[in-house]
């Protein structure tokens, strides 16, 4: 297909890296020029100016980028990308964003005759490299049945959850899981360490049983060594739990762990963490006399 991707931060460029090695016609925009020029020396295909440059004649326009108002104006600004879509094209938004600014996009290029899928992903870098995300999808069965097998060159599970901003939904559910067990994780490799433990023995034991977890296997070990420059943000995981609990104040559910885990998340950025690895909650426990 001829698509277009915005956004080449740490998830964006490599995503777009395997939209072009299945053989699709990219064209990227980035708000950095010099990283869309990267991007295509690396995988070729075009760069464009502006987002409704890039959009212009695409099937599919791909969006990552950081918040709300990063969504709003990529999609639906000046320069935005509905200005140069043409009907029956889709926009898929893997931003990790609120439920409402997908309906309200989904509202703004409904009336263009686009098509409208928020489809943010779970794996992290990672995954985004090697082409394993979880991809949790809302938007209107035929839009995804369109989108879905291009998403399956980064996306080992792509899932259609219900209507626009179900998506969102679930991956607010996946951040307030994510949040409660990397804290529980913490205490308990902490606990390990002042009884007398060995990290390593400890994981490698327990991460065979009920208490084994995608955390404890790939942040264990790290986090025992107190090393958190990589991974995940702290500072994007706060923007999505403030998502998350923004909506539950809306739909009654009750959140007091993840309000407390945004809260010792809080404390990580005071000490200077705010871009080490979500599970940096470790390291406010080894500070602790």
């Amino acid at each position: 297909m001829k698509v277009a991707f915005l956004g080449l931060g740490v998830m964006g460029y490599p995503m777009a890296g395997h939209l072009a090695a299945g053989g699709h016609e990219v064209t990227v925009y980035n708000r950095t020029a010099a990283k869309a020029e990267r991007w295509t020396g690396e995988h070729g295909g075009g760069r464009a100016e502006t987002p409704a440059e890039a959009a212009r004649g695409r099937e599919i326009v791909f969006a990552c980028v950081g918040d709300d108002p990063s969504v709003r104006e990529v999609v639906a600004g000046e320069h935005g990308a509905l200005h140069g879509m043409a009907e029956g094209a889709i926009v898929v938004d893997h931003t990790t964003a609120s439920a409402d600014i997908a309906r309200e996009m989904a509202g703004a290029l409904a009336a263009r005759g686009v098509g409208f899928l928020d489809a943010p992903v779970s794996g992290g870098q990672a995954g985004a490299e090697n082409g394993q995300l979880t991809v949790m999808v809302g938007g209107e069965r035929d839009a995804f049945d369109r989108a879905a097998p291009v998403m399956d060159c980064y996306g080992k599970a792509v899932t259609l959850m219900g209507g626009v901003g179900s998506g969102q939904l679930c991956k607010m559910a996946n951040q307030i899981c994510i949040a409660g067990l990397v804290q529980g994780l913490a205490e308990g490799l902490n606990f390990a360490q002042r009884a007398g433990l060995d990290g390593d023995r400890t994981i490698d034991v327990i991460s065979r049983g009920a208490a084994g977890s995608w955390q404890m296997e790939n942040r264990g070990r790290t986090m025992c060594r107190d090393e958190y420059a990589f991974g995940f943000a702290v500072d994007w995981m706060r923007k999505d739990l403030r998502i998350a609990i923004a909506e539950a104040r809306g739909n009654g559910a009750l959140l007091p762990v993840a309000a407390l885990v945004d809260q010792f998340y809080a404390e990580v950025q005071r000490l200077g963490g705010g871009r080490w690895d979500t599970s940096s909650l470790m390291h406010r426990l080894k500070r602790a006399p």
